[in-house]
């Protein structure tokens, strides 16, 4: 029978095998798309395909872990900005996303149609509706900014991570500066008319066609 001491080894063990693999997908990913197999994830993470298979059964299972990690980052990042000063936490917010997102480019064409991150989606847009209101009421961004601006933002952000895969990890930061540029007050007038949110939703389910 095994000792208590003996079973928080395995668990803590398994704990940090699967940590590893996640690390290791997530940089692989990253540097050669979702096509690599999962015996090169293993060997990056230092353990057997065995392991990988008993952590995660199959490689889809792999793939939908890491896309629930990045936007539980996502909100977690939300939730911190919403602690910053003077109406800073978008900005805060939209630099954090590209960061997140550069670190994880290999599943970036998952992360906003994944049905199992529904409810961390929800949570995401709603903090950042909040932020984005007390970013226009501190002055730091136009009144004429509405939320799917931002997100169309987002995914601009996603085409230049992904890419300058390989190449720079600053082109996504250059251009988010540039686009937060034109978000603040006393620009021109736009005269293009925004996304509505049915046409939100409609981009969203053709990022990843099921």
């Amino acid at each position: 029978m095994k000792s208590v001491t003996t079973e928080k080894v395995l668990r803590r063990d398994a704990a940090e095998n699967r940590q590893r693999l996640l690390d290791a997908a997530a940089a692989v990913f990253s540097e050669r798309g979702l096509e690599v197999g999962v015996d090169e994830i293993a060997r990056r993470a230092g353990v057997g395909t065995g392991t990988l298979y008993r952590r995660f059964p199959t490689k889809e299972a792999l793939i939908s872990e890491l896309v629930r990690q990045v936007f539980i980052d996502f909100v977690d990042a939300a939730h911190a900005a919403q602690t910053a000063p003077r109406g800073e936490g978008l900005e805060q917010l939209m630099y954090g996303v590209g960061t997140i997102q550069a670190t994880n480019r290999g599943c970036l064409s998952r992360v906003w149609n994944d049905d199992e991150t529904a409810a961390h989606k929800r949570e995401f847009r709603t903090i950042l509706a909040e932020l984005l209101d007390t970013a226009k009421s501190h002055g730091r961004v136009r009144g004429d900014v509405g939320l799917t601006d931002i997100d169309v933002i987002f995914w601009a952000m996603r085409g230049v991570v992904e890419t300058t895969r390989g190449i720079t990890d600053s082109g996504w930061r250059r251009a988010l500066a540039i686009m937060f540029a034109g978000l603040r007050p006393g620009g021109e007038h736009l005269d293009a008319t925004p996304v509505t949110e049915d046409e939100f939703a409609q981009v969203v389910a053709r990022l990843n066609p099921r």
